[in-house]
């Protein structure tokens, strides 16, 4: 199983997580079967790339997405592509993979979209 956590950086397990995904960086893929851990660029729209975030997700074969918080379009675009969502991630890599194996973070849902991210869902991530 991959999770994808957003970072800031290059430093894999030790980097912090991202506080707002679309616009972060980096996304750091744990590969939990292998321990591989690679570190991807962000190269979507925000970033002057042209895809969105949760696509980028899917071309690196990621089955679950860990993160602070993301608005209600991201979370819907991540479910359709098949990828699921956890949030309250905080930290480090690390400590946010230690806490979706313990069971610690939150299933997403639409219902559960960041309240900051209202507007910019209506126009992008």
């Amino acid at each position: 199983m991959k999770i994808c956590i957003p970072t800031m950086g290059e430093s894999g397990l030790d980097d912090s997580v991202g506080e707002h995904f679309g616009r972060v960086s980096t996304y750091t893929i744990v590969d939990l079967d292998t321990d591989e851990v690679k570190v991807v660029s962000n190269v979507s729209h925000h970033m002057g790339g042209h895809s969105d975030p949760p696509e980028i997700m899917a071309r690196e074969g990621v089955n679950v997405m860990i993160c602070q918080g993301l608005g209600r379009r991201a979370i819907s675009m991540f479910e359709e592509l098949g990828i699921e969502v956890y949030i309250g991630a905080v930290g480090t890599v690390r400590n946010a993979v230690a806490a979706f194996k313990l069971g610690r973070l939150q299933k997403a849902t639409v219902d559960d979209a960041c309240g900051k991210h209202a507007f910019r869902d209506r126009h992008h991530f």
